[in-house]
């Protein structure tokens, strides 16, 4: 298992070559978008597609510049991009705060701001912290109160509800 987690996942030129061709379909997906709802200059300026066309073209000319620097970086290029290990610790947090936005405001099923709030920071707390079950319970529900009171009582800033705001019928 120790050998795994020091093994490479690619090198800095495949995933440079990666990221540049990712990035070239993005700028090519909004340049072909922007011209799609109008990408020229109207006789009242420019339409709607405008900016957003040449933010495109720039974002295609960008990609294919880092294309060609990856293809020509020689044995610099050849160097471990990240480990095993390393992009083991990237999942760690990049993967629950994928369900933490997805928790917020889905179809299916919604907890809202401030329920998925707590859950996320006592997640996190227990987890990696090993912060002890009160004081987790403490501190995410504390916060979860606090950030109700600051946007929805004193900004007036209605945030996404969940289930118990509409069972207290703060909805």
């Amino acid at each position: 298992m120790q050998e795994q987690q020091g093994r490479a996942m690619g090198s800095h030129r495949t995933w440079e070559i990666v990221v540049a061709i990712a990035f070239f379909a993005f700028g090519a997906l909004v340049a072909w978008d922007s011209k799609r709802i109008g990408a020229s200059w109207a006789s009242d300026g420019p339409q709607a597609g405008y900016f957003p066309f040449y933010i495109g073209v720039i974002i295609c000319i960008s990609a294919v510049a880092i294309l060609i620097a990856a293809l020509g970086s020689g044995a610099k290029g050849d160097k471990p991009f990240v480990t095993w290990g390393q992009f083991r610790m990237v999942l760690v947090v990049m993967v629950p705060s994928i369900v933490y936005v997805a928790l917020i405001r889905n179809p299916i099923f919604s907890l809202g701001i401030y329920e998925a709030s707590a859950i996320f920071i006592a997640i996190f707390m227990r987890i990696l912290g090993k912060y002890p079950y009160p004081k987790v319970a403490a501190v995410s529900l504390g916060v979860m109160f606090v950030f109700f009171l600051m946007f929805e009582v004193w900004f007036k800033v209605p945030l996404p509800k969940g289930p118990l705001e509409a069972m207290l019928g703060w909805d």
